[in-house]
Formats: C-alpha cells, sequence, structure tokens
C-alpha cells in the first residue's frame, strides 16, 4: 500500500500533467440548508488570523466556493450580485498540503457551471503566498486559501469605467458570502488585500486578463 506521500505525488502528477486525469475535478453537490441561522453567523463573524493544523474535506470545500460566487439558479445566476450578470469574478484554490482531503497541494481554478475545480499549478504555495502578501506569515498556517481576481473587460464592455466600481462592489459580495458561509461551516476566514499584484499573479500563473483583488485563508479555528 502507497504512503500518503507517495499516494498524493503520484495523484498530483496525474492531475497536472495534461495526460489521463487532468481534466475538472467534481465537487460534491452543495447543500441549500443548515444548521445555524444568518443571523447566527453574522453575529459569530469574525477574521481569522490563525488556523489549526486540520485539514478540510472537498465537500466543506466547495461549499464555501458555491456560497462565495457559485451558480445558484438554472438560469446562471450566482450567489453574489453582479452588475447586468456579467459575472467579471474568478475563484482560485491555493491548497495546501493535506489541506484538503484526497486532493493534491497545488492551485486550482473553480469553475461555477459545473461546480468543479481545473488544476492550475501543482505544489503548495501557501508560504509564497504569504511572502507576496507582505511577508504576513499567518496566512500559510491555513489549509487553503481562496484567492478572488476579476476580469474587468467583463462589466466594463458594458458599463465603462463605472464597471469597475460595480466590480468592486462585487468582490464585496462575494468575499461576505464566503465569511458567512465559513462561519457555518464551524470554520473561520481571514481576509487580505495587501499584496504584490504582479507577484501574486505569475505566482499562481493566472492568466493576464485575472487581476487579484483579495486572498481569503479559510480553516479551523
Amino acid at each position: 500500500m502507497l504512503r500518503w506521500g507517495t499516494a498524493m505525488l503520484v495523484l498530483s502528477l496525474m492531475l497536472f500533467s495534461g495526460t489521463a486525469g487532468a481534466g475538472e475535478i467534481r465537487l460534491p453537490p452543495p447543500v441549500f440548508t443548515g444548521q445555524g441561522s444568518v443571523e447566527e453567523a453574522l453575529k459569530a463573524r469574525r477574521t481569522v488570523r490563525h488556523f489549526a493544523r486540520r485539514s478540510l474535506t472537498q465537500a466543506q470545500v466547495g461549499q464555501l466556493l458555491w456560497a462565495t460566487d457559485g451558480v445558484s439558479d438554472p438560469r446562471g445566476f450566482r450567489t453574489a450580485p453582479s452588475a447586468g450578470a456579467t459575472f467579471p469574478l474568478e475563484l482560485y484554490l491555493v491548497a495546501g498540503e493535506r489541506g484538503v482531503e484526497g486532493l493534491p497541494a497545488g492551485v486550482y481554478r473553480y469553475l461555477p457551471g459545473s461546480h468543479a475545480l481545473a488544476p492550475v499549478t501543482p505544489g503548495d504555495l501557501r508560504g509564497a503566498v504569504a511572502r507576496a502578501s507582505l511577508h504576513q506569515g499567518w496566512m500559510a498556517e491555513a489549509p487553503v486559501m481562496v484567492v478572488i481576481a476579476a476580469d474587468y473587460r467583463r462589466c466594463t464592455a458594458r458599463y465603462g469605467q463605472r464597471g469597475i466600481r460595480y466590480t468592486h462592489m462585487e468582490v464585496g459580495h462575494a468575499g461576505q458570502n464566503l465569511f458567512l458561509q465559513a462561519e457555518a461551516l464551524g470554520l473561520g476566514a481571514g481576509i487580505v488585500g495587501a499584496f504584490e499584484d504582479q507577484t501574486l499573479a505569475a505566482l499562481l500563473k493566472l492568466p493576464r486578463e485575472h487581476e487579484p483583488l483579495i486572498i481569503m485563508p479559510v480553516g479551523y479555528k
């Protein structure tokens, strides 16, 4: 029987190699009812900067990403309001070593339409992300980070320069969604806006048009 590290290495190479197994990673479907109320989550929500060394499940990760900006309607509408339904936001998951059960460390792009992850680049980049965020080492404690990026053109094509403002409003809605869903799952989230934009984008291998706006580390408090 393969040891955990060897098994994860083999799976990582399969997912990121462009050969068989390199397609989408389907996430467990989101649930639409919870144990607590919105009011309880609002009251308990705090920005968390210290995390336990404990893995998340793929179900938890899927729920967090769906709540942030997933598809919530057969017509394609999302959990976060979007000006003119232009949907300029893109979510990237930075998963650490053993950060998510059964998921190799790496960067993944969330695909809302199929509620799946697309592998971008392998390896545990949490420390590098923390260094690109003005050396905020606490971020690397979290098992995962969610980076919310934006393709402004989707919104500015319809609204001109005003679309930049609308996109910034949207990322605030999405970030609050993630905060509240984390709280409802018994987790905690932080939020970071101080980082070197170009360094972070290059590190995560983001497409040129995807500009990172915020980073949200998530895990058990």
